[in-house]
């Protein structure tokens, strides 16, 4: 395996790891806030952050009016849309359901790649792909969530932040090889600042509480939260997934998603005492087989593909 290559996996592999933990800050986060000003703190944090490491050049922007102008729709998609359309989605159907659905993402991800982005698989990564699925819903089946027809509102929200999270992967694959990925990740948290900022704060002055909109910020666990889901499993996840996706197939990232939900289930029994039962088990070797196999097999279709070329005589 190139160098390269290895350190793409590694990055979505971490992204995965801190995406699953982020399930567990944002229940303690959302004790004292509401979603929409959950978001709004986090993605301050992560801008707040973004601030200190310029000013300590440890990271340097250079950005111009055309790159952001052609950055910005990525942006919108993720973390705007993606994050917006959960939001309200979760107000009329359940978390279950929203699991269920986001499952679904790499499905997506690969009919939108092959469209838009030519990328092709083969069955072994088809089935692959299906089985890294099939793990997530067998786990969230057996802890009893189903889907609802009743809750089409909220479904179809649903539904539209998945197409939004493809989406991202789909347009970042292009984008990720033009611009650094720093570049194109502050671009990104400067759009969640902006979007939820407003959307939080107006109804704050329209109805005069602004002073909730600051109060779970003197709350220890609630600060503590917002800084790992701001810094982490914003700034960190959102650099590390464009970093992978310059190397990465948008279809092979969208699978290690499902890596997150083996995350939040171990999360859950180590540090909340939650119960582990045979189907986490079961659920989590299908994930695993799905996520090697997406990414294995279609490693060797492609040296095979590489090694049957003819080599080109030197000019």
């Amino acid at each position: 395996m190139k160098p390269e290559l290895g350190k793409a996996y590694a990055a979505a592999v971490l992204n995965a790891v801190i995406v699953g933990l982020s399930f567990l800050f944002l229940k303690i986060a959302l004790v004292d806030a509401s979603p929409l000003d959950t978001l709004a703190h986090r993605f301050t944090f992560s801008i707040i952050a973004v601030v200190i490491l310029v000013l300590l050049r440890i990271i340097k922007i250079n950005m111009s009016w055309k790159h952001i102008l052609r950055i910005m729709p990525l942006g919108i998609l993720y973390p705007a849309l993606f994050f917006g359309f959960q939001s309200f989605g979760l107000l009329h159907a359940t978390s279950s359901e929203g699991g269920i659905l986001m499952a679904l993402v790499p499905i997506f991800t690969v009919f939108l790649a092959s469209l838009f982005l030519k990328e092709r698989t083969n069955w072994g990564q088809k089935l692959s792909i299906l089985l890294s699925v099939a793990g997530v819903m067998f786990i969230l089946i057996m802890q009893g969530a189903s889907i609802q027809f009743d809750h089409l509102t909220g479904l179809f929200l649903l539904l539209l932040s998945v197409l939004s999270l493809a989406g991202y992967s789909v347009l970042a694959r292009p984008l990720a090889k033009q611009y650094k990925p720093m570049d194109m990740t502050c671009m990104m948290l400067g759009i969640g600042f902006v979007v939820f900022n407003l959307a939080a704060i107006i109804p704050h002055l329209a109805n005069g509480t602004m002073h909730e909109f600051f109060m779970p910020l003197k709350q220890p666990k609630f600060l503590l939260s917002i800084i790992y889901l701001g810094v982490l499993s914003s700034l960190v996840t959102a650099f590390l997934s464009n970093y992978a996706l310059s190397k990465l197939e948008a279809y092979k990232m969208s699978v290690f998603g499902n890596l997150g939900t083996i995350i939040t289930i171990a999360s859950g029994v180590i540090f909340l005492n939650e119960p582990l039962y045979s189907y986490h088990w079961i659920g989590a070797v299908m994930i695993l087989a799905g996520v090697i196999g997406t990414n294995i097999l279609g490693r060797t279709t492609r040296q095979k593909n590489e090694s049957s070329k003819p080599v080109s005589s030197a000019r």
